[in-house]
């Protein structure tokens, strides 16, 4: 199972040129507890109006990381990049069934040069998944600090702290609530064990459990050790299957 499925990219640029969008199944952390958006006001629903399945048009999540901007995953809003005023990102949301929180727009998505997609087993397999969304107007803060450089991402601790909106198994399609998990940062030798050469500890790194992971919609969410932002959402197998941990694009202050 994707992190975002793949075809809600399809739909938002579906939606960017005017066609119709087919309903989309929609789920998100697994395990963890219900949080407010306010211990979190770095964290951003990004979406579009035009995204019709999903309250606040949601389909995935990104990082304030300075005051204008925002990183997500590139596989969210690649297909983006031509009319990126189609995507906007909303601060302080706790249930995106409400209108709380400040909604901003994006002038410019800078994905990473190096991002591509190839395939296991079935799923798409996002290699450099990181992008920069580029916002219309700067955000007071506070920012989520950016990991220094390090080979081992076991080096900020053996957890991790993540957070996202969806449901609360892999097959949930009712919770739009605000959650967050603790996760066991997962040893590249066990993830390459199981994804084999889909694997790229440069680019990638795994976390969750059967007990807490991230599913779709959480694509762009956060993976925070150490107080700093090592991870975005990125692919997987399935959701907190065991054997298959969470995939995150490894974001350290070099990855741009």
């Amino acid at each position: 199972m994707f992190r975002i499925p793949r075809i809600a990219a399809a739909v938002t640029a579906a939606l960017i040129i005017g066609l119709g969008a087919p309903a989309v199944p929609a789920t998100a952390i697994v395990g963890g507890i219900t949080t407010e958006a306010s211990a979190h006001p770095w964290l951003a629903a990004v979406g579009t109006p035009l995204y019709l399945p999903r309250p606040s048009g949601q389909f995935c999540g990104g990082v304030l990381i300075a005051p204008d901007r925002v990183v997500t995953a590139a596989h969210c809003v690649v297909l983006a990049r031509l009319l990126p005023q189609a995507i906007s990102v909303t601060f302080g949301r706790t249930d995106l069934r409400s209108h709380d929180g400040v909604a901003v727009g994006v002038k410019e998505i800078r994905v990473h040069p190096d991002f591509r997609e190839t395939d296991f087993d079935g799923e798409i397999v996002h290699h450099n998944d990181l992008a920069i969304l580029v916002l219309d107007r700067p955000m007071p803060g506070p920012y989520l600090e950016v990991a220094p450089p390090q080979r081992d991402p076991r080096t900020y601790g053996d957890t991790g702290t993540i957070v996202g909106w969806g449901g609360t198994t892999e097959d949930d399609t009712a919770n739009t609530v605000l959650r967050s998990a603790t996760v066991p940062i997962v040893p590249d030798a066990i993830c390459a064990a199981a994804y084999g050469s889909a694997f790229d500890p440069a680019d990638m790194l795994c976390a969750g459990s059967p007990d807490a992971d991230t599913a779709e919609y959480d694509s762009g969410d956060p993976l925070i050790a150490a107080g700093r932002l090592i991870g975005v959402t990125s692919w997987g197998k399935g959701s907190a299957r065991p054997g298959f941990p969470g995939v995150y694009a490894y974001l350290t202050s070099s990855s741009f």
